[in-house]
């Protein structure tokens, strides 16, 4: 077999088979394939006819430039090409030539083209020796290839497609998928089963991609996007959200939650626990495996746990009254602290170094802003368990992070920052869409129409209760992630009832963070449909930020772990965090002051994922499961009080007792 005619045949019945399966094109300049096709003959086949080459027409040009870089992909992710044909003799060279080209290339596009066919089948001339027939490359286009109007767009959407198919396979993980089916299929996310087609979907292409090699993987995604078309954004989806919060390693209770923020009524309560039966039997096989069970076991730290070397202040003369005289204790610190004006400053190094040795009695004042400062040392059950941490003991601290009505977790549950330098935020309990609004001493208005008129400076992150998904815990949030982006001078700051939809649950709570110190603003009246009531103007001056209220500030006493804010309270212990006990500096540094009296009431996280030594992180996924199962328990005796970390500025104002009584601001 070696005339044109066959190897012509040969290669629209290639095209022919091709086109049952999606095609594309390759990213080949078309001239250079044409010059590689003349070129390609061996020599004295394609010698000069007249005055061209034999093969040298522009009927076969307008084919090789259309369909010679057209292929498919095969069931082994493989190119194929409308040259991969068996002709054998002069044209089997021209044909292997021109397929070792292409398939040296990446695909750049589906194919579609204008016309129902390219080329021409064959054409006459008459010459002196009579008339001639010339053959050419030619071939039909079947329907579904045919374009002529919008080629271009399609072409797009079909880039697009592969692209999103791509982030979708590449950053959803299939432990988050089997996560997602386990959950859906035991009923434990709202509405979850409506998403279960979509999930099941995703793992098999990611199983099926796991088994792609590495140079196939790009056709893998070309081929399967234009199988799926507009369906391939996963990520996209509502129910891509969960998968990639969880595959971002995201607290699987936090990912549910923002998940049925989205689809569900928010009276929905879930019966069902976030553990799936799959994740607890990985979590069984991984522990047994390292010899970690008796880790686990965690409780709360008391005073005798803690060694002598690692207590940097102990007042060993501390009882707790009972009887007649804890009524007394309690009348008595339940008056309200005189405001501290000018107070000695003096800095946390210099307080361990320079007061602490002459002090018999320390006490703290516990302000509203310390809310989020308490925190709990939580120790092993079994002491001489396998150790878990980077550090080499096994004990832990859990800060008071997890509040439910905090309006920071609410904000960060909503995918706001809680973590910049100024925080305005405001929350609210109907579905009211209310609006925050703040204007800065340069006169940019940031709110939901303009969430960040400046690149460094304020942004509204958190816009809620403004269309269909409206929430009965709705918050909204403006933050400045940077300090060279705060101007300084004076900012007001109000709220905006856009729209009334609800007479109850009346009224809203902002606040104004800045550098750890907040600002708590209480509105429990009725706010009418579009009534604006005027919050707050705020001062930045020289670092410091001064309010001046337009309604009041709260600043009222409230018990929290047993403990009443606003007032001072007897300090038993003063430690660094265990990752700086025995001299060690493993990362970074917490300095807790342990309360008289001060309880957490409730259960505790043992251990979090980035205290782990380094051969546990590939279990991060079991561990985080099981520090959220295997809390804790509360008790009355513990070590728990207030903590300040070396990253965040903070204070804390101490009242010193030795041979005098003084009062110190520690700057943290």
């Amino acid at each position: 077999m070696n005339t044109f005619v066959e190897f012509k045949e040969a290669v629209q019945k290639q095209f022919n088979e091709m086109s049952t399966m999606p095609l594309f094109k390759v990213g080949v300049d078309t001239e250079s394939l044409w010059n590689h096709y003349l070129d390609s003959f061996p020599p004295g086949t394609n010698e000069i006819y007249r005055e061209r080459r034999s093969h040298d027409c522009q009927c076969c040009k307008q084919f090789i430039k259309n369909i010679g870089k057209v292929v498919a992909i095969d069931s082994n992710n493989e190119i194929v090409s409308v040259w991969d044909v068996n002709v054998g003799g002069t044209y089997q060279i021209v044909a292997d030539a021109l397929a070792s080209m292409v398939r040296s290339f990446q695909i750049v596009d589906i194919f579609l083209h204008d016309s129902r066919s390219v080329g021409i089948d064959f054409n006459h001339q008459e010459t002196d020796e009579g008339i001639k027939r010339w053959d050419h490359f030619y071939t039909q286009i079947p329907k579904k290839f045919i374009n002529t109007r919008n080629i271009d767009t399609i072409r797009g959407e079909a880039r697009t497609n592969r692209q999103t198919l791509k982030r979708s396979l590449e950053e959803l993980t299939i432990e988050a998928s089997e996560i997602v089916l386990e959950l859906i299929d035991q009923n434990s996310i709202y509405r979850g089963m409506e998403h279960r087609e979509t999930v099941n979907k995703l793992l098999q292409y990611q199983k099926h991609l796991a088994t792609v090699s590495s140079s196939n993987r790009e056709n893998y995604y070309w081929k399967i996007s234009a199988i799926l078309g507009g369906i391939s954004n996963f990520r996209g989806t509502v129910i891509g959200t969960l998968l990639e919060d969880i595959s971002n390693n995201i607290s699987l209770e936090v990912a549910v939650k923002k998940f049925e923020d989205k689809v569900a009524p928010h009276n929905y309560k879930r019966t069902t626990a976030l553990v799936t039966r799959g994740m607890v039997e990985k979590a069984q096989k991984t522990i047994e495996e390292i010899g970690l069970a008796d880790s686990l076991e965690r409780r709360y730290a008391v005073n005798s746990d803690i060694t002598i070397n690692n207590v940097i202040f102990a007042d060993r003369t501390i009882q707790t009254p009972t009887g007649i005289f804890a009524e007394l204790m309690s009348e008595v610190v339940s008056k309200q602290p005189k405001k501290f004006g000018k107070v000695q400053e003096v800095a946390i190094g210099d307080f361990i170094q320079n007061v602490l040795p002459q002090a018999d009695r320390i006490e703290v004042l516990f302000e509203n802003k310390h809310h989020n400062n308490l925190v709990s040392l939580i120790a092993p059950s079994y002491p001489n368990a396998k150790p878990l941490f980077k550090w080499n003991n096994n004990f832990s601290w859990n800060y008071n992070g997890e509040v439910a009505d905090s309006i920071k977790e609410k904000v960060k549950a909503a995918g706001g920052s809680v973590t910049g330098v100024l925080r305005c935020s405001l929350a609210w309990s109907n579905y009211d869409d209310l609006d925050i609004h703040v204007r800065t001493p340069g006169g940019h208005h940031i709110y939901y129409n303009d969430k960040m008129p400046t690149k460094l400076g304020g942004r509204l992150d958190v816009d809620m209760n403004a269309g269909v998904h409206r929430s009965r815990s709705p918050v909204e949030n403006i933050t400045w992630p940077f300090k060279k982006g705060l101007e300084e001078g004076v900012y007001s700051l109000w709220v905006h009832n856009f729209t009334k939809r609800e007479m109850k649950d009346e009224g809203f709570v902002v606040e104004i963070e800045y550098e750890g110190e907040i600002h708590r603003f209480e509105y429990d009246t009725q706010v009418r449909n579009n009534q604006t009531v005027n919050v707050a103007e705020f001062v930045i001056r020289d670092g410091v930020l001064t309010v001046k209220n337009r309604i009041p500030e709260v600043n009222i006493s409230k018990e929290t772990w047993n403990i009443n804010s606003q007032q001072f309270h007897p300090v038993k212990m003063i430690m660094q965090s265990p990752n700086h006990w025995d001299d060690q500096a493993i990362g970074n540094k917490h300095w807790f002051f342990m309360i008289n009296n001060c309880v957490n009431p409730d259960a505790s996280r043992g251990f979090f994922n980035e205290f782990l030594r380094a051969e546990f992180r590939e279990h991060r996924k079991v561990f985080e499961v099981l520090s959220s199962k295997m809390k804790a328990a509360p008790t009355k005796e513990q070590l728990s009080g207030l903590g300040f970390s070396s990253t965040k500025p903070d204070q804390l104002i101490c009242k010193v007792k030795g041979k005098s009584e003084r009062i110190i601001k520690v700057i943290f």
